[in-house]
């Protein structure tokens, strides 16, 4: 049987997910929540099968809903897309770009001036976020572009951009014994992927340690280090100029490994979300030399 998606119901299904309730959607689309229901339950009848499932007060894509909500993406992307091409008033265009906090200072300011002279009429979400959640956002079809570091020895989507090695950090005046009994440690909240090679290096040559601070927010991280109440493991990328790293033979800290910098595209085909990539690309790899 031919099924014909209807546009209005693919959008409410998209609001849906990426707000977490029908309720939030139908103030977001200005209907009413038992509209976007029926909605919903009409997409189901037009596919045969179920969408969402119930967790505990919300419902939630399973495998089926997630691949139907990531071509539904890219199908409403594209409609839009058509519509500004031909002169018709839509809704601003969105894309959606993923990145860790080290690199918003560099890149976002030159991003996203050159998308705009190119795009002035698309929307650009940004998001900050743990690696591990930008790899799930893009491959749930909620991301377009990320930018994201990734551990060297493992297999990953997307192009290899460079390495970066992870250096041991600390305010320029701490002045702490890091030989005392227990390593002092500033950490990210887990799961991230400086916190497991920092504990996982120092466990493996047998030294203690001790989590001072943990915090999911990179402003934080650096505040805590200005603070003295420790050390940090960070790349040299974006340090602030009294953040310095330390000589791990002279501090009898271990050697950390490297960790490779990957950029991931959604695979929507929309103009502005392949512009999107290229220039952030184009950014990244001049920034990474």
């Amino acid at each position: 049987m031919k099924i014909d998606f209807d546009i209005d119901i693919l959008r409410a299904v998209i609001a849906a997910t990426d707000l977490g309730s029908f309720a939030r959607a139908g103030i977001h689309l200005g209907r009413t929540q038992s509209a976007i229901s029926m909605q919903l339950k009409k997409l189901e009848q037009q596919t045969g099968t179920q969408l969402f499932v119930r967790k505990g007060r919300k419902l939630v894509p399973n495998e089926a809903g997630e691949e139907l909500i990531a071509y539904a993406r890219r199908i409403v992307a594209l409609n839009d897309e058509a519509a500004l091409k031909v002169g018709a008033e839509v809704s601003s265009a969105v894309v959606r770009l993923g990145l860790p906090q080290d690199f918003f200072n560099d890149i976002i300011p030159v991003v996203l001036s050159e998308f705009s002279k190119r795009h002035p009429d698309v929307n650009v979400e940004i998001r900050a976020g743990l690696n591990h959640t930008l790899q799930t956002e893009i491959r749930a079809g909620r991301l377009d572009v990320v930018l994201s570091f990734c551990e060297d020895h493992l297999t990953y989507d997307g192009e290899l951009l460079g390495k970066l090695p992870m250096k041991w950090l600390a305010h320029q005046d701490y002045t702490a014994n890091i030989f005392s009994d227990s390593v002092p440690l500033v950490l990210f909240d887990h799961p991230c992927l400086f916190r497991k090679a920092a504990l996982s290096s120092l466990e493996k040559n047998e030294r203690r340690w001790r989590a001072s601070v943990t915090t999911p927010n990179l402003l934080f991280v650096w505040s805590a280090l200005r603070s003295g109440l420790g050390i940090g493991v960070r790349t040299e990328y974006g340090l602030p100029e009294d953040i310095h790293c330390l000589d791990p033979k002279l501090n009898g800290l271990p050697i950390l490994p490297s960790l490779a910098v990957r950029l991931l595209r959604s695979d929507s085909v929309t103009e502005a979300t392949e512009n999107l990539h290229l220039i952030l690309r184009g950014q990244a790899i001049k920034l990474l030399k």
